[in-house]
């Protein structure tokens, strides 16, 4: 695979951890196994394979996290975001404290957490939590169609936008800048050439205006 969608078969994308379950779990005496979705998670955040996630309806608490961690977010206009972790008596657990407040700083997570505050698409938008907001019901098909977009870009270059970039912002300044041009040596390396050849022999499409 090249990319992929990440989307609900329902009408939300994901209400986050099932604390009914949860609740079984405390009466059994047993403890919340913590860092149980990090492994799952940080794979598609920094996977060779770029993730689209499509979103629809609630996108609370888990799943916001499950969604921090894909590429790019496209949600619908029924899309609806919370991180209710405090009103439960819990904390988030599946990269939140690491990847939503990086995507929407911690001002702003710390609002939503405190408070109970819920975002529409709209608003999420504005926060950072997705980059494009369509229609309702089409935010599957603008997923597939950024995928499928994003599959013809070279391998390589699509790697580190996922595994390098992150790091990268890890890091000091001047590490960042050194990464930088290993990870530009080690593409040109390694990849094919034709892509620069294409576009200097007029062969591939330019970048145009974008259109209103």
């Amino acid at each position: 695979a090249k990319a992929g969608v990440i989307y609900s078969t329902s009408a939300h994308f994901c209400a986050g951890l099932d604390l009914a379950q949860l609740a079984e779990k405390m009466k059994r005496g047993e403890r919340r196994k913590r860092g149980s979705w990090h492994p799952t998670f940080e794979m598609i955040a920094r996977s060779e394979v770029p993730f689209v996630a499509a979103l629809n309806g609630a996108c609370i608490g888990g799943g916001l996290e499950l969604a921090s961690a894909a590429q790019i977010r496209v949600a619908d206009k029924t899309t609806f975001f919370a991180l209710p972790e405090a009103t439960r008596g819990i904390f988030v657990g599946g990269g939140g404290a690491v990847r939503t407040q990086r995507l929407m700083g911690y001002a702003r997570m710390a609002d939503m957490m405190l408070t109970g505050r819920v975002l529409n698409a709209d608003e999420g938008e504005c926060a950072n939590l997705c980059q494009y907001v369509v229609d309702e019901g089409e935010s599957l098909s603008k997923a597939v169609e950024l995928a499928e977009r994003i599959a013809t870009n070279a391998g390589l270059v699509n790697w580190a936008i996922c595994a390098g970039l992150p790091r990268v912002n890890d890091i000091s300044h001047e590490d960042g800048l050194f990464i930088e041009s290993l990870i530009g040596a080690s593409i040109a390396a390694g990849e094919d050439k034709s892509r620069v050849m294409d576009f200097v022999e007029k062969k591939a499409d330019r970048v145009k205006p974008k259109e209103d």
